[in-house]
């Protein structure tokens, strides 16, 4: 009896839910919880969503779902009050509760030597970050798809990419950092604008995908098949004519030295992430190239 109610604690849990409970928009709270969850195979979590929670009355409505359906709770409150009540109710009901925040706040109050202000939804605050994310975004789809070349050079980076290469997606993560965005799209027998050529703020990215998997998405995005009669001989979906096409893009990246990121098989967010970290290279070397200019000419 006693080993099988040891080999019945032990066998893992598939299905369950979490509940993602926060004082403020809970925008971090899901990211982090969906970034634990992804490390985990063969589960089927349901996410019970609670975010604004600011007072007894609303917390109350979540513990009443908590209650009818428990499950592991992740938290963000500031409100000592609410931390408590939520954390009782966890205990009493015997399901884990973490504060998620937490361990990263305390290392950063214990390195800075100074206490957390306590107020939920700071990040959220309409402060000059904040107007300049919206400005950002208000970029990103003015100079969507090569649709405007005039300010681009306000731009901080330009992706370049044949169609279905997630150049708009990744230009609104971009903005959502507060990086101005723009893309162009690499045509068959257009020419590419040449004016961005001698654009020396922006960074600019070649993307790249496989010639297999741009088809598929192309097809996925005109909805078709490979019996669709009307699509016959279209240079769209061609897999001969996408490979040109992606080896006409890489002659023009390997030409200018622009750096190519392959998205095939890669998140949006990991492609923003690479972009991001080619963009601080590259304004650090504008910077360092700046000082160097404004350095007085020796008289030797």
């Amino acid at each position: 009896m006693d080993n099988d109610t040891s080999s019945k604690a032990q066998s893992p849990i598939r299905k369950f839910h979490i509940y993602l409970i926060s004082d403020a928009t809970g925008t971090t709270l899901q990211g982090l919880a969906r970034a634990a969850l992804a490390q985990f195979e063969a589960i089927d979590p349901v996410e019970r969503f609670w975010p604004m929670i600011r007072s007894e009355i609303q917390l109350d409505r979540a513990l009443a779902d908590l209650e009818k359906k428990p499950g592991p709770v992740l938290f963000t409150f500031v409100d000592k009050k609410l931390r408590r009540k939520l954390q009782r109710k966890c205990v009493e009901l015997d399901v884990p509760c973490m504060p998620i925040l937490d361990p990263i706040l305390k290392t950063m109050s214990s390195y800075l030597g100074l206490p957390t202000k306590g107020i939920p939804g700071l990040q959220h605050a309409l402060d000059d970050a904040y107007f300049k994310r919206i400005d950002a975004v208000d970029f990103a789809l003015n100079f969507d798809d090569g649709r405007n070349l005039d300010g681009l050079e306000e731009a901080d980076v330009i992706l370049v990419g044949v169609s279905r290469t997630s150049k708009t997606p990744t230009c609104i993560f971009l903005a959502r950092r507060g990086i101005r965005a723009a893309n162009i799209p690499l045509v068959p027998h257009v020419p590419f604008p040449e004016e961005i050529l001698n654009l020396k703020k922006p960074l600019i990215v070649g993307l790249s995908e496989s010639p297999k998997r741009l088809e598929n998405l192309r097809r996925s995005r005109l909805n078709a098949d490979d019996e669709d009669a009307g699509l016959k001989g279209n240079d769209y979906l061609d897999l001969e004519k996408i490979e040109e096409e992606i080896r006409n893009a890489r002659r023009l990246f390997s030409k200018h030295k622009w750096p190519v990121i392959d998205v095939t098989r890669k998140s949006v967010e990991e492609t923003t992430a690479e972009i991001y970290a080619l963009l601080m290279r590259h304004q650090s070397r504008l910077y360092t190239e700046e000082k160097e200019r404004q350095k007085p000419q020796s008289d030797d």
